[in-house]
């Protein structure tokens, strides 16, 4: 039997083991996944807003604004679902548990993701598959087998650039522990400004998010090239087109940059 299928047996069976645990307790169960649907109620009063009382945004139609806050929903979803326990990598180390991590055979970055079943992402997910069920309900595109194809490594694409993004927070905290607060400032930054057509903000605000911090590949540039607004951004059209290339390189690359950080950590009172 190969390592690879050895490694997805133990996750499967940690997953489930995990999921069985927070079943034990099935009122703190369905909390979890009504606060995880709650947490994003303002991305659902701006979609509500934005069908019923304008025509559209930045030079986009309505319904193709409604596209960005579905590809960031559900590329947000996915990574609390599969990813997301990285965000919390600089409690872990504030706690003294990476260094238990460190003795054990499985890889420290795994044992992170197995740490308990993100019941929330439930929650996150059915607005998230709601968001997106509406956005191409209301669309006016052809949906053909290549734009499909496009909006599910959008998505995908989405997922691996954020998890990128928590995981060089994470970096950053097994040297400075307090770095963990970069994650927070990051999931703001990602709640308030991932859901807008960019060209709306301030040019230096803009540039910022697709330079500085790129939270514009995530969803905004995706959802340009989808929806025939991809000549009209700040980058040349095979760039936003690339995105989802560029999460994916932006997550291996972040995760080598993981494991040279893990080598060079020396313990959380060092």
């Amino acid at each position: 039997m190969s390592s690879a299928v050895k490694a997805a047996r133990i996750v499967w069976r940690v997953t489930r083991l995990n999921f069985r645990a927070q079943l034990e307790y099935r009122a703190e169960f369905l909390l979890m996944i009504v606060i995880g649907a709650v947490w994003q109620v303002s991305v659902i009063v701006f979609a509500t807003v934005l069908l019923t009382r304008f025509t559209g945004m930045g030079g986009w139609d309505s319904r193709d604004v409604l596209m960005i806050p579905a590809i960031r929903m559900l590329a947000h979803g996915l990574f609390v679902l599969f990813l997301g326990r990285v965000h919390g990598i600089g409690r872990f180390i504030q706690e003294g548990k990476i260094d238990a991590y460190l003795l054990r055979p499985l890889p420290v970055y795994r044992q992170v993701q197995l740490e308990y079943f993100p019941t929330n992402a439930i929650g996150d997910l059915t607005v998230a598959v709601g968001l997106m069920v509406g956005a191409l309900s209301r669309s006016h595109l052809d949906w053909d087998l290549a734009r499909v194809g496009y909006l599910i490594a959008a998505v995908l694409g989405g997922m691996l650039l954020e998890a990128a993004l928590f995981t060089l927070v994470a970096c950053a905290s097994l040297r400075f522990p307090a770095a963990d607060y970069w994650g927070r400032w990051l999931e703001e930054l990602l709640g308030t400004f991932g859901s807008y057509p960019l060209n709306v903000l301030p040019k230096a605000v803009g540039g910022f998010l697709t330079y500085g911090l790129p939270l514009a590949f995530v969803a905004y540039f995706p959802a340009a090239v989808l929806t025939g607004h991809g000549h009209g951004t700040v980058v040349p059209y095979w760039v936003a087109a690339v995105s989802p290339v560029l999460g994916l390189l932006a997550y291996l690359g972040t995760r080598v940059l993981w494991r040279w950080s893990l080598r060079h950590y020396s313990g959380v009172n060092a």
